[in-house]
């Protein structure tokens, strides 16, 4: 996110062919697929319209979906008023920006008539609560985009805006936020795990994985209900996953492989990357 110098912007017929030659060489469009490529501009108002629509083009020219961060501010909106006498909804609609292949970041200030324009086209929406909260953007009108049958799932947004990208915990804080709204019944549990599963894999058009039934990938993740944060809770295991304070997953299974067991990650030695990790950052607030 955020807007570089122009002086490290590339050019667009460049930003183009860059994307051409990322999709040709690592987009994987099979059943089960683990690298798939996104066309995703960071926001509209980020890069001229001409690259937006051309992003659109090549995208579906390959098959391929479209991101973008979108109504996520009240300047935004402003912005886009000015600029392009419409709101962003409207504007996206006139990049060819909607559709069943698009999914856009936040939706924070869209109004009815946007809403009911994602429904009518599909247009997913990417819910991240914790950077809405921390940059305080505002609280994205979720109950009404779900009534309206608008695809919802979660993200993280960024480590700049997030910092812990824990998907149990943006659950949890997807059904709090809806409720700071006034009611108990803006989200349930069952649909903020919901968002968190199918949800995204409907978002990101993807009918292979999101639950656990025939057919699909074998994704997996298991929490242990012995942990004193869950002492008194087993009554209703998944309320206490949203409600009680959210803990690492004791076993994770993606796409049929082992990636953490015991609460331990065993694709690779995590020790040294936190060091390596850490000893960047020393060096980045140093100006080094």
């Amino acid at each position: 996110g955020g807007l570089p110098p122009d002086s490290v912007v590339e050019t667009e017929p460049a930003i183009l062919r860059d994307c051409q030659r990322v999709i040709e060489q690592f987009h994987d469009p099979a059943r089960y697929a683990m690298l798939r490529v996104v066309v995703a501009p960071c926001s509209p108002f980020s890069v001229t319209p001409d690259l937006m629509r051309e992003s659109a083009r090549l995208a579906r020219a390959y098959g391929v979906t479209l991101h973008t961060h979108l109504a996520e501010t009240r300047d935004e909106e402003d912005f886009c008023l000015a600029q392009f006498g419409a709101r962003p909804g409207a504007y996206a609609e006139q990049l060819e920006w909607v559709g069943s292949d698009v999914w856009w970041a936040h939706s924070i200030h869209v109004n009815p008539a946007e809403i009911a324009l994602m429904a009518r086209t599909q247009t997913g929406a990417a819910h991240c609560p914790c950077s809405n909260m921390r940059l305080a953007s505002g609280i994205a009108p979720v109950r009404a985009m779900l009534d309206e049958g608008v695809p919802v799932g979660l993200g993280v947004d960024g480590s700049a805006s997030n910092d812990g990208s824990h998907m149990l915990n943006e659950a949890r804080q997807a059904l709090l936020l809806q409720r700071v709204l006034g009611t108990a019944q803006a989200l349930t549990g069952e649909e903020a795990l919901w968002l968190a599963t199918r949800g995204g894999a409907s978002v990101l058009r993807r009918d292979d994985v999101g639950q656990l039934a025939p057919g699909m990938a074998a994704d997996v993740v298991a929490f242990d209900l012995t942990r004193p944060g869950y002492a008194g809770a087993q009554h209703d295991p998944q309320a206490a996953l949203l409600f009680c304070a959210p803990q690492p997953v004791d076993l994770s299974i993606i796409n049929g492989r082992i990636v953490v067991e015991d609460g331990e990650l065993r694709t690779l030695a995590l020790p040294p990357l936190v060091q390596r990790h850490n000893q960047i950052s020393r060096r980045l607030l140093r100006g080094e």
